[in-house]
């Protein structure tokens, strides 16, 4: 299923519309070439204790080819093999109301099909238990593993995640 979504968002990506054509306002998210856009919402606020998505956002794409891979620079590197707290918005990658592996991003997503921000804005999620499916900002801890190669082209994943207040 991961595979499916990462899949259809780079999709999608392919067929928007130059940005120097669309009209004024807040940027769009979404496939603007067939008319279908949102206003981008604000990434999740930070918070004492928890890792920033700001500090995610550190990777340099480095382009071999036709392969893209992340650099990860400064503060991002020491988070390599850490349990870290995390909070952000559930991206479900299966039915039911629980879910035990998701995408976690910076900013509510506005398209269950599309991605809603770039591989630096996105970490594939495994928990030990469920996780109830909600709308709201979840707060997770978990051990985050910086991905160099994912076929997936994913930068994070986060396993032996649980909930916290």
């Amino acid at each position: 299923m991961l595979r499916y979504i990462v899949a259809l968002s780079l999709a999608a990506g392919a067929f928007a519309a130059d940005p120097a054509s669309l009209p004024p306002g807040p940027a769009p998210v979404g496939n603007a070439a067939f008319g279908v856009t949102a206003p981008v919402s604000p990434p999740v606020a930070d918070r004492a204790g928890f890792v920033s998505w700001k500090t995610l956002s550190q990777v340099k794409p480095i382009t071999k080819g036709d392969v893209v891979t992340p650099e990860f620079q400064g503060p991002v590197q020491k988070l390599d093999k850490k349990t870290i707290k995390l909070q952000g918005f559930m991206l479900p990658l299966g039915m039911g109301e629980s879910q035990d592996h998701f995408i976690l991003t910076a900013t509510p997503p506005t398209c269950a099909f599309c991605l809603p921000g770039g591989p630096d804005q996105v970490v594939e999620v495994k928990t030990t238990r469920p996780v109830k499916f909600s709308y709201d900002p979840v707060a997770l801890s978990g051990k985050l593993e910086l991905l160099k190669d994912d076929p997936m082209g994913l930068y994070y994943r986060m396993t032996a995640a649980q909930t916290v207040d």
